[in-house]
């Protein structure tokens, strides 16, 4: 496989017509297409979003969507996962006849764990963008915590703490974003310390997070809201840690089926997501249940769930419907 694409120091816009973001950090191909999003709304006055699932859909589909007008003749937003898919062999020459003259109406997110350069790229680049999306190295992600934990959650924390927080738990942006979640919450305020890291931050946060992750992989939608209602009521652990083990289950089941559906060896996935024991079977066996298009929008809507909780929206019962999500995918 060819070396990745060139990091870039500029976000996708409503000036690209094709958007590639491509790496195994699912976090930032989230955060950078609802930004994108956000842009495209506020140039167009409105943005229709069509998914698609790159591994089972042809190109004539996709790009017909990009062709024809949306709803009230809005701006489209066409997201297709497991691009690496989608391009394949002969696929790869009909996306790059696109790429040469893209809807003037629509923009096109190619998303990819793992990506094979080739003229398609430079034909991207000429009306579009190409973006790494990567776990940073332990040291920027000790930055990024520090300054994501200001921005987004209203707390600082310390350097010291940052770094063991990243040592304890990975560069994995996800996690370490709802893990800063509930730290900023339990601060009430004050700087967050190494301390508090080191006390809260370990294997039986993870171990109580799997009480309720257990339950939303049943299928079982009654149960799913019970494990969310007993976790905050019963149990007393806060919305914010719940929502972290939301989350960090609908990671797993995302990157588990995706690494399915491409033909990666479990023990690989496993590693990756670092699953083990009746956690990783049960995460696989509702990875095979449901499609990688499905396992993306589930993992997209447990962190705009987990941002809207942040907001000031009311966190019960957005756990409580992001339950009934996890039930129906």
């Amino acid at each position: 496989m060819a070396k990745a694409p060139t990091r870039v120091s500029i976000e996708p816009g409503p000036e690209h017509r094709v958007v590639l973001l491509v790496g195994r950090e699912v976090f930032l191909q989230i955060e950078y297409t609802d930004r994108l999003r956000e842009k495209l709304r506020a140039a167009h006055g409105g943005v229709d979003t069509v998914r698609f699932d790159g591994a089972s859909t042809a190109p004539a589909p996709v790009l017909d969507e990009c062709r024809t007008y949306g709803l009230m003749q809005q701006h489209k937003l066409v997201i297709v996962d497991a691009a690496d898919q989608f391009v394949k062999e002969e696929r790869r020459q009909i996306v790059e006849r696109y790429a040469q003259s893209p809807a003037d109406g629509a923009t096109l997110v190619l998303r990819a764990e793992k990506w094979n350069r080739g003229k398609l790229d430079a034909l991207i680049e000429k009306v579009g963008i190409i973006v790494p999306c990567e776990s940073p190295s332990p040291d920027r992600a000790a930055r990024w915590c520090v300054m994501r934990c200001e921005k987004h959650h209203g707390a600082k924390i310390a350097e010291a703490a940052a770094r063991l927080l990243v040592e304890r738990l990975g560069a994995g942006l996800a996690r370490l974003d709802a893990e800063l979640a509930k730290l900023a919450l339990g601060a009430e305020g004050l700087p967050i310390t190494a301390v508090q890291v080191g006390e809260l931050v370990g294997r039986s946060s993870e171990e109580e997070a799997w009480a309720v992750q257990g339950a939303l992989l049943r299928g079982d939608a009654q149960a799913a809201v019970k494990a969310i209602r007993d976790s905050i009521d019963v149990a007393g652990n806060s919305p914010m840690a719940v929502s972290w083990a939301c989350v960090d289950l609908a990671r797993k089941v995302h990157g588990a089926a995706r690494g399915l559906a491409a033909g990666v060896d479990r023990r690989a996935i496993s590693k990756t997501y670092r699953m083990w024991g009746p956690a990783e079977y049960t995460v696989f066996a509702a990875a095979e249940r449901t499609t990688p298009a499905k396992a993306a929008e589930l993992f997209e809507e447990a962190v705009r769930t987990d941002h809207l909780a942040k907001l000031g929206g009311d966190p019960d019962r957005l756990l409580e419907r992001l339950a009934l999500k996890f039930a129906e995918v």
